[in-house]
């Protein structure tokens, strides 16, 4: 890995671990900052890592030894795909793709509009379509909104009377990118969403880069709308 692909895959793992950071707040839960990772020491919400390694070469035992091992579903995110946990009783959930996009790079169109939610019910609204009838909607509570750094983008469609969100994702900004997750498209996927997302990104954060992470399908479409892959990820969980 060049160095600043591996300077972009640091500013993406950081960026991932501010996001996961501020979920785990909304649901009182409190992660800290070290030189290598960010971790939590009681389990997280749904879907979100215990632990998100912030550089290569993590120690992989004092990484461990900061979360709850012992409750069922512990994860780690290994962002440099590099950690060996095993041993730990961990075995890989799924691999990844950072994917990066440079800010000023021409944004597709859309025929939706979008905004940014700033209200419990828009919220709701927004966590029901992101969910889609799979029943984790309150996996986003209105704490969220009162954090500095993220920003909740919905999209409806441009022209009549149709209110419905119909598209979005969660950007969160950090001092160097903003970075991108909970991408959804409900009719079309993300082929429909990319669009309408990265017009609000780059009239919100003109000047920054734009990461995220994807795979497989999710990943090839990211790639039609500008993105390039900068280097691999693993999400380990622990146990069974």
């Amino acid at each position: 890995m060049t160095t600043s692909r591996q300077a972009l895959v640091r500013a993406a793992a950081r960026n991932n671990a501010e996001w996961c950071a501020a979920m785990c707040r909304a649901h009182g839960v409190t992660g800290e900052f070290g030189a290598d990772a960010w971790a939590a020491a009681v389990r997280t919400p749904l879907y979100y890592p215990d632990a998100v390694t912030l550089g290569p070469d993590a120690d992989p035992y004092a990484l461990t030894a900061r979360i709850d091992t012992a409750s069922p579903g512990a994860s780690v995110k290994d962002s440099f795909a590099d950690l060996e946990l095993a041993a730990a009783g961990f075995h890989v959930l799924f691999e990844a793709q950072w994917i990066h996009r440079p800010a000023g790079a021409p944004t597709p169109s859309s025929d939706l509009a979008w905004d940014v939610v700033g209200d419990p019910d828009t919220l709701r609204a927004w966590a029901l379509a992101w969910d889609d009838g799979v029943g984790h909607a309150e996996l986003f509570r209105p704490g969220l909104l009162a954090d500095p750094e993220t920003f909740v983008i919905l999209a409806r469609p441009a022209r009549g009377s149709d209110d419905r969100v119909v598209a979005g994702a969660v950007a969160t900004r950090s001092e160097h990118v903003v970075g991108v997750s909970n991408l959804f498209g409900r009719e079309d996927g993300p082929d429909s969403a990319w669009p309408v997302v990265l017009q609000a990104l780059a009239h919100l954060f003109p000047t920054l880069p734009v990461v995220g992470y994807e795979q497989g399908d999710d990943l090839a479409v990211a790639l039609q709308h500008g993105f390039e892959p900068i280097g691999p990820l693993r999400v380990w969980t622990h146990g069974g």
